[in-house]
C-alpha cells in the first residue's frame, strides 16, 4: 500500500504505528442525527475499561491514545527517552488538562490529533494552544477524517504533518497547501501579517 502521510509538501513513508483504542461493549446514542459514545455511568470516552484493555506494540515507534499513555507511563519512560513513544488524541479530549502529568510536551517527538468528522472545526484550536500556548515544537499530525480543503488550514494552524485516508488523494492533497500564495493574516506558521512581511 502506498504511503499516505504528508510532510514537506511530500509523501513519506509513516515509520510511526498507531495504537488503536481497544474494541469494548459500549451503549451508542443518536443525538441530533450525530453518533456519539455514552455511557450509562457518565464516564469519559474513551473509557477505563476500553483503555485497560488496549494493548501496545514492545518495539519500535508507536503512537499511544494519550490515556493509554499515563496508563503506563512509568513502563514507557526508557521508550520515550529514546524517541519511540508518541501520543494520539481526539478532538474532545481537552489537552490542558493533563499538561500537569504529562509535563513537557517536547519530550515526544510526534503528537498526533484524531479527527473522528470533517465538521469538527476544534483541531484548528487544538493545533494553534499546542504551538502557541504550550510551544509544542515538534511533529504535529492531523488524521482521521482530514479533507483536502481543510489542510491549508491546518497548516496555518500548526500542524505539519497529514496522514490521509486510504480512500482519498494523497497527490492531490499536497497540492492544497499552495491553494493560497501568502496569506494575509499571521498564524501558527507564519507569525507576522502580510504587511509586515512585505513592503510595498
Amino acid at each position: 500500500m502506498t504511503s499516505q502521510l504528508i510532510r514537506d509538501k511530500k509523501i513519506i513513508e509513516n515509520d510511526w504505528i498507531t495504537t488503536e483504542l481497544a474494541i469494548v461493549d459500549e451503549i451508542v446514542k443518536k443525538q441530533a442525527g450525530k453518533v456519539v459514545a455514552f455511557k450509562l455511568s457518565g464516564e469519559d470516552y474513551p473509557g477505563t475499561e476500553q483503555v485497560s484493555k488496549t494493548t501496545y506494540r514492545r518495539k519500535g515507534k508507536i503512537l499511544l491514545p494519550l490515556k493509554v499513555f499515563l496508563l503506563h507511563q512509568n513502563e514507557l519512560k526508557e521508550r520515550l527517552a529514546n524517541k519511540e513513544i508518541g501520543i494520539w488524541l481526539y478532538t474532545h479530549e481537552e489537552i490542558h488538562n493533563f499538561i500537569e502529568t504529562l509535563g513537557d510536551l517536547n519530550q515526544f517527538p510526534i503528537i498526533a490529533i484524531c479527527v473522528g468528522k470533517f465538521a469538527d472545526g476544534r483541531i484548528f484550536s487544538i493545533g494553534n494552544q499546542l504551538r502557541n500556548k504550550y510551544s509544542y515544537k515538534n511533529e504535529l499530525r492531523a488524521f482521521g477524517d482530514v479533507l483536502r480543503d481543510q489542510i491549508f488550514f491546518l497548516k496555518r494552524s500548526g500542524f505539519n504533518s497529514f496522514l490521509i485516508r486510504k480512500d482519498r488523494d494523497a497527490k492531490d492533497a499536497i497540492k492544497s497547501l499552495d491553494d493560497f500564495s501568502d496569506p494575509y493574516q499571521g498564524a501558527s506558521d507564519i507569525s507576522e501579517p502580510v504587511w509586515k512581511r512585505i513592503k510595498r
